[in-house]
């Protein structure tokens, strides 16, 4: 083509740079949660929802309705009359079992105890409440006059949090009416030397167990959500007195880095911000705020990508890669769409618990985290009861096995890759002096399984666990605290300390 000549223009029918509603698909300012639900429902695979049913249901109900089967029996038979004969050596066996693997396991052991309970809750605790509440929410607040005070209208919303922890406790008693003549709690001799004939009894038992916890921990939830305090707008801030040192620290939050030039984020679809000029944008006007006055601390609080996959981790290095400078102060914590995620498209897809790609995902994020700021958060140390090694230095020695589970994937990798992510957290960047100021970053995502839970938030106990150990080693550190605002504001979703 010659110089100055003119390019011809290319205008599609279809235009796939302003998208279309496949971009739609999960987006909630485009489609009703009626419709989302009536997706999912379609789209979900049977197959694969059972076998995660088994697996992190079923198989841990069997689990519970024995242990006090087989207990009772233990105890009834090594107390009561201690014999050397077959059935008299199995108790002892088992015991002298579980021992050894309490005593092998120690903390991996607890992680998987940890997670297998908060599955439970995504698999049913908190799917039945949010459905029950979300529905009365929708049925009460449609009769609503538009011009009703935010005030009255959140005490609707309340009641309806109420009404619905009320209803699934309700579901819960009645579960339990109906499974508990079938259960028993008292075992045997015999029901150690027979175990297989204890299934059902042991099934009806788990029932038992999960409509308990299911019941209150419905009620738990709504009188929470019923007495929360509804969020409010921050309107100032007090500086507090104009003495010693002073931090200059941004804070940013919900990147979600797509990646694609054209691409939508997963909620907003075609009604939110395409590609990622924005952070662009935002990244040009820190880096000339630093020029001008330099910035201490730049923390990203969680969503730095929009669903955790390996072209919007590229996309969001390469952008940071640009400013180096800012790179160097940044702190980043995960964030429920880098880890949760399962498929953009389609929420009713979910992970398996053998599934690699969980794990690819935590891992996808650990190596961005490490290759910003891994020389200047410390792990710490269980064992020795303080901040330990550099971020860098932990993982040194696991930096082969995760280059060869992203490339295989096998499981066995991944089986010894699984208490890596759990022991990395709280991250935490020293006070300068004792009595300094220092950082700990949170890990707050709850381990799902499915997109539609991909939201549930937790603190693991062992983390609850760092953060006494290293505010114990630093008992004089800082802790500025911000006279609360005339109107109380809801706390953060992701948790940076």
């Amino acid at each position: 083509m010659a110089t100055g000549e003119r390019r011809p223009s290319i205008k599609p029918v279809l235009d796939p740079r302003a998208g279309d509603i496949e971009d739609d698909a999960s987006s909630t300012k485009s489609r009703s949660l009626l419709a989302l639900g009536g997706s999912l429902l379609s789209e979900i695979s049977l197959p694969k929802l059972l076998t995660a049913w088994l697996v992190m249901l079923v198989v841990p109900c069997l689990v519970l309705g024995l242990s006090p089967l087989i207990a009772s029996a233990w105890a009834v038979k090594v107390f009561g009359n201690i014999s050397f004969s077959y059935a008299g050596l199995w108790p002892i066996i088992l015991l002298a079992i579980l021992l050894a693997v309490g005593w092998l396991g120690g903390r991996p052991l607890f992680r998987l105890v940890e997670r297998s309970f908060w599955s439970l809750n995504s698999l049913i605790v908190e799917p039945c409440y949010a459905l029950a509440r979300e529905g009365l929410q929708q049925l009460i607040e449609r009769p609503l006059p538009e011009r009703l005070s935010k005030i009255r209208r959140g005490r609707w919303r309340a009641a309806a949090s109420g009404a619905a922890g009320i209803l699934i406790c309700a579901l819960a008693l009645l579960v339990l009416i109906l499974v508990w003549p079938s259960s028993r709690w008292v075992g045997n001799v015999s029901d150690l030397i027979a175990p297989l004939h204890l299934a059902p009894v042991a099934l009806a038992n788990g029932v038992v167990l999960v409509a308990v916890y299911l019941g209150g921990a419905a009620l738990a939830s709504a009188f929470a959500d019923a007495t929360m305090p509804p969020p409010s707008d921050f309107h100032d801030f007090h500086a507090g007195p104009d003495t010693g040192r002073r931090w200059r620290v941004a804070h940013l939050s919900d990147l979600h880095v797509v990646g694609e030039r054209y691409g939508f984020r997963i909620e907003s679809g075609r009604s939110g911000p395409r590609g990622n000029e924005r952070l662009k944008e935002v990244l040009r006007n820190i880096d000339a705020i630093h020029a001008k006055n330099p910035l201490d601390v730049i923390l990203i609080t969680g969503d730095l990508t929009d669903a955790g996959i390996s072209a919007e981790w590229a996309e969001f290095l390469d952008l940071i890669a640009l400013y180096p400078g800012l790179a160097q102060r940044m702190l980043l914590l995960p964030g429920n769409h880098d880890l949760n995620v399962v498929d953009r498209a389609n929420p009713a897809r979910l992970d398996l618990p053998t599934s690699p790609i969980k794990r690819l995902r935590q891992l996808r994020t650990l190596s961005a985290m490490e290759a910003i700021q891994g020389r200047r958060v410390r792990v710490v140390d269980h064992t020795a009861g303080r901040i330990g090694a550099t971020l860098s230095d932990t993982l040194k020695p696991y930096r082969a096995q995760i280059a060869e589970f992203a490339d295989t994937g096998r499981l066995f990798l991944s089986m010894r890759l699984a208490d890596l992510w759990a022991k990395v957290f709280p991250l935490v960047v020293p006070p300068e002096k004792d009595d300094g100021l220092g950082i700990m970053l949170l890990n707050s995502n709850s381990e799902t399984h499915f997109s539609f839970t991909n939201a549930l938030g937790l603190i693991s106990a062992e983390q609850v666990r760092g953060i006494e150990i290293v505010t114990a080693q630093y008992p004089r550190a800082l802790a500025h605290r911000v006279p609360p605002s005339p109107n109380r504001i809801s706390p953060p979703r992701k948790s940076v300390i």
